[in-house]
């Protein structure tokens, strides 16, 4: 295959790379009341569930249309199937029979360490179709004890997460709430941790999909209402909307800018400048070292960047979600990342 060919099927690639969230957890830590609520607030998004048995997921009644084989079809265009045997075979099952697929994600069961699954995606064939967007682990802060950590499965739920989900808040004490995430700090240094009730969270602090697209449409409202802040070179703009608010005060942090990013300022701010309380970010990038548009998504920890053919005119457009964010910090440190 000569470099043009190549080229072009990394493009292809990663145009229609379908991001996977793997949801681990405990036994009883909520995983399923989340997925119910994953799926019951998609608006629009074509998403594929894998389960390990059916008998294990209590998916509400209302959701359910139809039964087949090895799937269900969802109220909401969404389907879900149980993974008989083979992980790799039932995902390829699926984006064959769904052509349209915007998003997969497994549920393991609560016995089940994540990284064999992550591992099994990255190392299949699976990369050029599919990309890990991140491994969400559910607390349960009501039952959390030290038994779960003394098995190195529930040490591995923590340990290999991007973000933990520290569910059922409402039936603890704020004391409780504390040293819960102090042990889970102990077991992980630098974890992100989102405190629920009953897995109800953001979406875009969970999945990828919609969250710079949405992000752009509070834009537009806000600059609608605040045409006379963007006088300036680069428009930056702050959403805060009211999901947002519902949980932990969260923050929605916009920057554009028409001028090149260093590849070298940039990888410094990831490495060096950007901070834990930073959960998600999705954004489309431009280097002066690159020719390439490149498609740039963080989920706690994991950061990804592929690459495509810009099809529109350059410029950097990012996203940055997170708690208690010190917004002008945050945009003076991208702006340092220009190349001038």
């Amino acid at each position: 295959m000569n470099k043009s060919e190549s080229d072009n099927k990394k493009n292809i690639a990663s145009k229609t790379n379908i991001p996977i969230t793997i949801i681990s957890g405990f036994l009883g830590s909520g995983k399923t009341t989340l997925l119910n609520h994953i799926l019951t607030n998609q608006k629009g998004i074509k998403t594929a569930v894998l389960v390990n048995e059916f008998g294990e997921i209590g998916i509400d009644n209302e959701l359910i249309v139809k039964t087949e084989e090895e799937m269900i079809e969802l109220s909401n265009g969404c389907i879900c199937c149980s993974i008989n045997g083979e992980l790799v075979e039932a995902i390829e099952k699926l984006i064959n029979v769904n052509k349209r697929l915007d998003y997969i994600i497994i549920e393991t069961t609560g016995l089940a360490d994540p990284l064999p699954v992550a591992m099994t995606l990255l190392g299949s064939d699976l990369r050029d179709q599919t990309r890990l967007d991140s491994i969400i682990t559910l607390i349960d802060a009501e039952n959390f004890n030290n038994v779960a950590f003394e098995s190195s499965i529930g040490r591995s739920q923590v340990i290999y997460s991007d973000i933990l989900l520290l569910n059922k808040c409402d039936l603890v004490t704020s004391k409780d709430i504390e040293e819960t995430i102090a042990k889970l700090k102990e077991i992980k240094k630098d974890a992100r941790i989102l405190k629920s009730i009953k897995g109800n969270i953001p979406l875009n602090l969970l999945l990828s999909v919609g969250l710079f697209e949405t992000d752009l449409i509070n834009q537009k409202e806000s600059d609608h209402d605040n045409s006379h802040e963007h006088e300036h070179e680069h428009e930056h703009e702050h959403v805060h909307s009211a999901e947002d608010n519902k949980i932990e005060d969260f923050l929605s942090i916009s920057f554009q800018t028409k001028e090149p990013f260093s590849l070298r300022k940039f990888q410094y701010f990831l490495d060096n400048q950007l901070k834990n309380n930073v959960f998600r970010a999705k954004g489309i990038l431009w280097f002066s070292e690159s020719e390439r548009r490149h498609i740039f998504h963080l989920a706690g920890k994991r950061i990804s960047i592929d690459d495509s053919e810009w099809g529109e005119e350059r410029n950097n457009q990012l996203v940055f979600i997170g708690k208690e964010l010190d917004k002008e910090k945050i945009l003076s440190q991208l702006n340092t990342c220009i190349d001038k």
